[in-house]
């Protein structure tokens, strides 16, 4: 247990600012407090504090350790908790990772009413397009709408991500509809990095299909927004474009041929405690997105009900 002793003071000393005000929590003299501290980088093999007269500054080393050892400590306090039947209330702090679109759209703006019940939980949301290392990255959660391949993550279904090919009104006057997906090679597609190979459901089996078209983005918004002024067509999935479809600024083609849709998860690392702040933020998610009818899909009469 020294090696958790020696991450109890560590991180006193950094929340506390000195080591005296550490002291003072832990009912340690600052002599036994610096003693440690040295012992612990020691023992690490690195330097973890820059100290002055005047202050003391995390090392980059420091920094990382830092973060990890609050993580632990949250862990050994919620297993004891668990292992003593309290109560269990949702606590401490929380990094989550989102897809910038989905998160901007449908997490961030529940993000108030999560912290509202939950107020003791101090919740960072990053939203990136990239694919995060949970693990060496350092976050509790992530949602990642794809197929799952890491066997090392747990996960749970949020919803579906139901996906659709779509234009402007005006796009469509000016250069006709497609009937199949082999007559997207007649139109102007505009395509995300992420999606180089549309695929479609049809009464043949599967259909591939390589868009090409003047423009692509690795930016979801600059695509949409693209599909809006009239520029082309595209492949987009509900949750994005899904009220502008309803709001009759793009019309869906290709409904006897609709895209596989991708189950939306959200994923955590298998060896890690599900802690009460992460079952909770999960759970809430659910919740919001309507226990497999999300909202954004509302209206959308053509989606076939078991994609609903």
């Amino acid at each position: 247990m020294d090696a958790v002793s020696d991450m109890r003071i560590f991180t006193a000393v950094i929340d506390h600012g000195g080591l005296s005000a550490a002291g003072r929590d832990l009912n340690l003299s600052p002599a036994m407090i610096s003693k440690r501290l040295a012992r612990l980088e020691d023992r690490l093999g690195t330097r973890l504090v820059n100290r002055t007269t005047r202050r003391l500054s995390l090392t980059d080393a420091g920094e990382g350790y830092y973060e990890r050892c609050k993580r632990i400590l949250e862990d050994i306090e919620e297993a004891e908790q668990i292992a003593s039947s309290q109560n269990l209330t949702p606590r401490g702090a929380m990094k989550v990772s989102v897809p910038a679109g989905f998160g901007r759209l449908h997490v961030a703006p529940h993000i108030p009413d999560f912290l509202q019940q939950y107020p003791e939980v101090q919740l960072h949301l990053a939203l990136s397009d990239g694919l995060v290392d949970i693990v060496d990255d350092g976050f509790d959660l992530a949602v990642r709408i794809a197929e799952l391949k890491d066997s090392s993550l747990m996960a749970r279904r949020l919803g579906p991500n139901n996906r659709i090919i779509v234009a402007s009104p005006d796009y469509w006057a000016k250069n006709g509809k497609p009937r199949t997906p082999q007559d997207l090679e007649k139109h102007n597609c505009i395509a995300h990095d992420s999606i180089a190979t549309w695929s479609f459901r049809g009464p043949d089996g599967e259909i591939r299909y390589r868009p090409s078209g003047n423009f692509s983005s690795n930016n979801g918004d600059a695509v949409t927004e693209s599909l809006l002024g009239g520029l082309g067509v595209s492949l987009k999935s509900t949750w994005d474009v899904g009220r502008y479809v309803r709001e009759g600024k793009l019309e869906p083609v290709l409904l006897d041929y609709l895209p596989p849709g991708v189950e939306m998860h959200a994923v955590w690392p298998s060896s890690r405690l599900l802690s009460a702040k992460v079952r909770s933020f999960i759970d809430f998610l659910v919740d919001r997105f309507g226990r497999g009818h999300p909202y954004w899909d509302e209206g959308l009469d053509f989606l076939p009900r078991s994609q609903q």
